[in-house]
């Protein structure tokens, strides 16, 4: 983080009640305090304003400069402290309010954080970084608009500004507005040529974009500044399996494989580009190994481990609070809404089995049947399969994007498998939605 030192000897003079020789040791000990961070001896730094603040209590910028040096020292919660005290002697300090907000980030507290940056602009609207901080807050906290808001105001106030260059060039691929991510990351490039990470991103866009050999073109420069990055080398072999070199594909997926064995997207690669060579048991191979590395998804449902906050009984009754749609539609020639009455109806009294072969024949029958997967997901869970449920609740998603109670109920889930960030994700969704219930959980189980 940027240390900015203040050093304003008149104020510190004018806030001083002792003796003139006391005025003189302060600001001498202020004025090491400065020197001592430049040096980046923060240690040293935070001792000399500490002597200043035990002669001057309410001089705030040795609070400030104090807390700058706390948070070099990665001690936020120390740089908190001192902040708050250098704005409650003086609450018209834009600086103050920035960094307390860029230790609150740091601490991954982006709504209280939200609030300081807010506090910031409000003392002084012209400051590029304090926007830079707040859309970045935002992008955190999944709010990608405002986010860009911020940061095209960051970009305007400064044009040359990489790092939010950087961030909005993120924030757009996240909302798959590919052409302008792409725009950015080409100016970010153009500003500083030796950043590996906007060639990759922006080889990202170009996939998306489906300009497979620039995209392998802007991997290739970035392993030329970072050989041992796995990851360039699987989407650099997926970029040449779209324009069909799929032995280049496969020297790329080796390498990833060499690097992290562990990669299934690159046995999934290999194994696409094996098929197409007609190496079938070499491809099989591989995508065995795709599908099984790391797949929360299969296994026994009945050893499922619930290491997040939201514990099996926890989830049990969170759960139960929540209840298929029960409603009359007409009668289709297919009846799948026969089935989904009759699974309601074995569910009801217990017949898990019978409830969810029900509800699986609605939606063979109805693959759009969004009502019979949010139930069988219910159901599913009930019965200790937690990963089928996410997986029923993801396809309720995926048929109808505001079915707000499906968010919440696959919000739950994926907390209670430890899958926190994104369990709270599903929850702030949900409560955004309209289904309050789900502040409820935030409390509880997202702080």
């Amino acid at each position: 983080m940027k240390v900015f030192l203040l050093s304003s000897l008149a104020s510190l003079t004018l806030l001083l009640s002792h003796p003139t020789f006391a005025q003189r040791s302060a600001a001498e000990y202020f004025e090491e305090g400065n020197t001592k961070a430049r040096t980046g001896d923060f240690a040293g730094a935070m001792q000399a304003y500490t002597v200043v603040i035990s002669m001057s209590p309410d001089h705030a910028p040795s609070y400030f400069n104090r807390g700058l040096a706390k948070a070099n020292l990665k001690d936020h919660r120390g740089a908190i402290l001192d902040y708050d005290r250098a704005i409650e002697i003086n609450p018209r300090e834009a600086m103050y309010y920035q960094s307390r907000g860029v230790s609150k980030s740091i601490q991954e507290d982006f709504r209280s954080a939200l609030q300081d940056y807010s506090k910031a602009i409000e003392l002084n609207p012209d400051e590029a970084k304090t926007y830079y901080n707040r859309g970045v807050s935002y992008a955190k906290l999944n709010n990608l608009r405002l986010a860009m808001v911020d940061l095209d105001k960051a970009v305007l106030l400064n044009p040359d500004d990489i790092s939010a260059l950087y961030a909005r060039g993120n924030c757009k691929q996240d909302l798959q507005e590919y052409s302008g991510s792409l725009a950015d990351f080409t100016r970010v490039i153009e500003l500083s040529p030796k950043r590996t990470g906007a060639y990759a991103s922006r080889g990202l866009a170009k996939i998306e974009l489906g300009d497979y050999q620039g995209a392998a073109a802007d991997f290739t420069r970035a392993l030329e500044l970072s050989p041992n990055e796995s990851l360039y080398y699987t989407k650099r072999g997926f970029a040449k399996n779209k324009f069909e070199d799929y032995e280049g594909a496969i020297i790329d997926f080796d390498k990833t494989i060499q690097l992290n064995p562990d990669s299934y997207e690159a046995y999934y690669g290999r194994g696409f580009a094996k098929n197409k060579l007609n190496d079938q048991r070499g491809a099989i191979a591989d995508l065995d190994k795709a599908i099984e590395f790391k797949n929360i998804y299969i296994g026994n449902p009945k050893k499922t481990v619930y290491p997040g906050k939201i514990t099996k009984a926890i989830l049990d009754d969170l759960r139960d609070q929540v209840q298929p749609q029960l409603k009359i539609d007409p009668l289709s020639e297919e009846r799948a809404e026969a089935y989904y009455i009759r699974g309601i109806s074995k569910s009801k009294i217990g017949d898990r089995n019978g409830a969810a072969n029900d509800m699986t024949a609605a939606i063979e029958l109805t693959p759009t049947y969004t009502s019979a997967f949010f139930a069988r997901g219910l159901i599913r869970s009930a019965a200790g399969d937690q990963l089928g449920a996410v997986l029923d609740m993801s396809s309720a998603i995926k048929l109808r994007s505001d079915f707000s109670e499906a968010y919440y109920i696959r919000g739950i889930l994926k907390n209670s498998l430890g899958q926190t960030h994104e369990g709270c994700l599903d929850l702030s969704k949900a409560g955004e939605l309209g289904y309050l219930q789900a502040y409820k959980a935030i409390s509880s189980y997202c702080n």
